[in-house]
């Protein structure tokens, strides 16, 4: 009996996924609901399980390819796997009747033990896989391998040919783009082509909130069991924002301006894949350690690749913090059909000037909102930082609601 490995529903308006590679190569065994394929969609990435056991007889779609909700991407037939090893044994009996015949079988072994991945990539590159040996598990040639193999020539013409230039392909590496960056290039273009995109900025004193977290951050992580971070602070204050000058949570529909009432807030999450941006739900309900444990589970998930549709789906404002890679000052873009996203940026001692008329080194944190500027005003858009500003500087008022 053939079972089809087919693409389930991958979410709403999601119709199409690339295949990022096989965890099973034809011929191998297979557990019922373990992960046999995994696809790449606009958003997030999927593991595809088996829906049987036994034997992976065919691979219908290899890595790279692009395919659609329902189609089949191979079949699993009835089996356990252990009766693909017999067939080794055969070509291993062979040679002891006629022992010049033992190297054929070596030499042909890596075509066969090659990733589906590793192979297009070796295709790509104009790579011989052939004559790779293999690192990966049971001897299969790796990407890793692959990229290794396509460095190795590259340094021994310098001797060779000396005095001739290299060609410019020859220091060059041409990877495909994977769909999750070419949907972060096009939403990020659509952003700069359809909105009315305008920055302002202001800086915030982060003493009151250092020596707040220096005070409770034990304490808290003994009780919530998490570690009481800057975000919960930032998000806090920035619904006290959003509830002040509600068209900062607003979008545009057509014709029409859609004020919204709730406040699930985006927090960028950046990954070896990509820029993500996992959504908290309701924050406004959750007190600082429900937001913080929200912020680290969804964190994990980011970088684990195991996002779902739901995580990444509805945020009504953003929160990006590029002060984590050592950014000063940036302009973020508008994460559509959002009207605004926070900027936060690196913490760093300056000298301010006090209200008494004293010098002081203050830790000090730029602040970026870029804006609508068809949804959003001037006036709305400073007046919302500086009620952000506030609340970090004074957090009591997010506790009193001031």
């Amino acid at each position: 009996m053939t079972t089809q490995i087919t693409v389930p529903t991958l979410g709403e308006s999601v119709t199409e996924a690339t295949i990022a590679k096989w965890f099973k190569n034809v011929g191998d065994a297979v557990k019922a609901d373990e992960p046999i394929v995994e696809l790449e969609t606009d958003k997030v990435t999927v593991e595809v399980p088996a829906p049987a056991a036994g034997v992976l007889t065919e691979i219908m779609a290899a890595a790279g390819s692009t395919v659609e909700v329902g189609a089949v991407l191979g079949s699993i037939g009835a089996g356990s796997g252990v009766v693909a090893a017999p067939a080794a044994k055969p070509a291993a009996a062979a040679p002891a009747a006629a022992p010049v015949a033992a190297p054929a079988p070596a030499a042909a072994a890596p075509a066969a033990a090659t990733f589906p991945a590793a192979a297009k990539l070796a295709a790509d590159m104009g790579v011989n896989s052939i004559a790779i040996a293999g690192s990966g598990k049971g001897g299969r040639v790796t990407k890793g391998d692959v990229l290794a193999a396509a460095a190795a020539p590259a340094a021994a013409p310098k001797a060779a040919a000396p005095s001739g230039p290299r060609a410019k392909a020859d220091l060059e590496d041409r990877v495909a783009m994977t769909r999750l960056r070419r949907t972060i290039a096009g939403r990020l273009k659509e952003a700069q082509n359809t909105a009315a995109m305008l920055t302002t900025f202001n800086e915030v004193d982060m003493t009151a909130l250092f020596a707040v977290r220096n005070q409770y951050k034990d304490q808290f992580e003994k009780r919530h069991g998490t570690k009481l971070g800057f975000m919960s602070f930032f998000v806090k204050a920035c619904i006290s924002g959003l509830k002040d000058w509600p068209a900062v949570n607003a979008e545009i529909d057509g014709t029409d301006l859609v004020y919204k009432k709730y406040y699930d807030i985006g927090v960028a999450v950046g990954t070896p894949q990509g820029l993500v941006v996992p959504v908290v739900r309701n924050a406004d309900q959750l007190s600082f350690a429900g937001v913080e444990q929200t912020i680290a589970g969804l964190g994990k998930k980011a970088r684990d690749g195991k996002l779902s549709m739901e995580d990444l789906t509805g945020g009504t404002f953003t929160i990006s913090n590029g002060g984590v890679y050592g950014s000063l000052m940036s302009t973020p873009i508008l994460n559509t059909p959002q009207s605004g996203i926070l900027g936060m940026h690196k913490v760093q001692q300056r000298p301010m000037v006090m209200p008494d008329g004293s010098i002081q080194a203050r830790p000090m944190m730029y602040l970026a909102l870029s804006y609508d500027h068809r949804i959003i005003d001037g006036r709305e858009a400073v007046s919302f930082l500086v009620r952000v500003k506030e609340c970090i500087e004074d957090p009591q008022r997010i506790l009193l609601d001031m």
